[in-house]
């Protein structure tokens, strides 16, 4: 096997809640310890309004624009902490769906690293993974949370 082959890659879901920031320092401190990799994935979930296109297709292009600035700020912050170049997918779609379906189009991919409130609801995608994901992945997920100090992750990594 080469080492293109066994290099470990992390997918990760990009969002803008304190948790992610746990999962970013994370995965990026751990890719750049073994040599591997980060795959950044945002979401934008499916519209629910259906009465005007033209509105509709004006609040996709807004939710696109305000992606791509959110994974680009969350890019320039895996690259200060760890060095890395990360890859980034910006989706559309339910988001048990398009975890899925990267995973299925990616087969580098090792590990999914996801975020989780301690103080209450964990959080949609902990929830799906429980619920949906758990069926559907064959993968290990690491679930960060989201009370984990910077030290304490530099730690773990």
């Amino acid at each position: 096997m080469s080492g293109q082959q066994s290099k470990w890659k992390f997918l990760i879901i990009a969002d803008d809640t304190p948790e992610f920031k746990k999962v970013l320092r994370l995965a990026s401190k751990r890719a750049e310890k073994v040599g591997g990799s980060i795959l950044m994935l945002y979401i934008i979930p499916p519209a629910d309004f259906q009465h005007w296109t033209s509105v509709r297709h004006l609040m996709e292009e807004e939710a696109m624009e305000e992606a791509k600035e959110l994974v680009d700020c969350h890019l320039r912050e895996i690259k200060r902490i760890s060095g890395l170049d990360a890859e980034a997918i910006i989706r559309k779609g339910k988001p048990e769906d398009v975890i899925c379906e990267v995973i299925a189009e990616d087969r580098e991919i090792h590990l999914l690293v996801l975020g989780a409130d301690v103080e209450g609801d964990p959080g949609p995608l902990i929830r799906s993974f429980r619920e949906v994901l758990l069926n559907m992945l064959h993968m290990p997920v690491l679930v960060v949370p989201g009370n984990m100090t910077d030290d304490e992750i530099d730690k773990f990594a």
